[in-house]
C-alpha cells in the first residue's frame, strides 16, 4: 500500500508519537527513524515499518518484516511529515515500548552498576548515558520523572541502539527508589562539586549506583543526602564541572575499570 496524502489518518497518528511524549505512553510505543537504528530493532518489538520507494529500492526486502500489513510505503513528502529530522533517511518504524520493572533493574544478574539520573534535561546527554553505559557495563538505568522523555525521538537517535539493551526505569518517587537500592544492598555515590573525596579513590567493585543530577543545578539536596558517600572529578584550569553525560562516563568507566582489574566485570 502506497500512502501519498499527509492527510492520511495514520501519518497523523506517527507524527503524533513523533512530537507527543503523552500519546506515546498511551500507545504503548515509540517511533525509530533511519537505516542503522533500524536494524538494530528487536523483532519482536516491531509494530510497523513505513518507507520511501528510493529505500526500498536501493535496500530491498533485507532487514524488513515479513507478512502482508506490517509495511507501508510512503512519498518522501509523507516521510517527512512523520519525521523528527529535517531530512529523513527513507525508513520509520513503530517499536513497542519496553516494561521493565523496578524489582527488575535491582536485581540484575551480578554486581549491580546502577545511574540514577534526576531531571536530566538534554536528550542528547540521556542517550549518550545510555549508550556510554552499554560500553562500560552498566545494569540499568532509573530516571525520574523530571528527566525527558526517554521514548523522545532525539534520544533515541542519540543511544545509538543501546535503548534496545540497556534495562530503565521512570519513577515519580526518585527517593523511594534510592531507598530501595539501598536495602538492596547498592552503594550509592553522587557526583557533587562538593564532593568529600575524589571519585577515583572510591571502590566501585561491589553493587554501587551512581547519582547525576540536572545540567545546570546538579542533584537536589534530597537526593544527594541519600548517597552513601559523596564524589568529586577533579578540574584544572578554569573549568568548573563537566557535561552530565561526560561526569556519567567518568564514573561508569572507573568502575568497570576497576572491575576488569579485580576480574568483577558485569558482563
Amino acid at each position: 500500500m502506497m500512502i501519498a496524502s499527509t492527510a492520511n489518518k495514520r501519518v497523523k497518528e506517527v507524527a503524533a508519537l513523533t512530537k507527543r511524549s503523552r500519546y506515546r505512553n498511551e500507545e504503548g510505543v515509540f517511533v525509530v527513524e533511519g537505516p542503522r537504528m533500524f536494524a538494530e530493532i528487536p523483532k519482536e518489538r516491531l509494530v510497523h515499518v513505513y518507507a520511501t520507494e528510493r529505500f526500498l529500492n536501493e535496500n530491498g526486502s533485507a532487514g524488513l518484516p515479513d507478512g502482508a500489513g506490517l509495511i507501508d510505503t510512503v512519498t518522501e513528502e509523507v516521510l517527512r511529515v512523520m519525521s523528527d529530522t529535517q531530512t529523513p533517511q527513507g525508513v520509520l518504524a513503530i517499536v513497542k515500548q519496553y516494561p521493565y520493572r523496578l524489582s527488575d533493574i535491582l536485581s540484575a544478574p551480578g554486581p549491580a552498576q546502577l545511574m540514577f539520573l534526576e531531571t536530566i534535561q538534554d536528550p542528547g546527554n540521556l542517550g549518550t548515558i545510555l549508550r556510554a553505559g552499554e560500553g562500560a557495563g552498566i545494569t540499568g538505568i532509573v530516571m525520574d520523572s523530571g528527566t525527558v522523555d526517554i521514548y523522545s525521538p532525539k534520544v533515541i537517535r542519540s543511544t545509538m541502539g543501546s535503548v534496545f539493551r540497556v534495562p530503565f526505569y521512570r519513577t515519580d518517587d526518585l527517593p523511594a527508589v534510592l531507598a530501595e537500592a539501598g536495602k538492596a544492598g547498592i552503594r550509592l555515590a553522587a557526583a557533587h562539586l562538593q564532593g568529600s573525596v575524589e571519585y577515583d579513590t572510591e571502590d566501585y567493585t561491589g553493587p554501587v549506583g551512581f547519582l547525576i543530577g540536572n545540567e545546570a543545578a546538579g542533584l537536589s539536596r534530597r537526593a544527594a543526602a541519600m548517597a552513601d558517600v559523596r564524589v568529586r572529578i577533579p578540574m584544572l584550569g578554569r573549568v568548573e564541572s563537566l557535561n552530565a553525560a561526560v561526569a556519567a562516563s567518568v564514573l561508569m568507566y572507573e568502575a568497570a575499570r576497576q572491575r576488569r582489574r579485580s576480574g568483577r566485570e558485569t558482563r
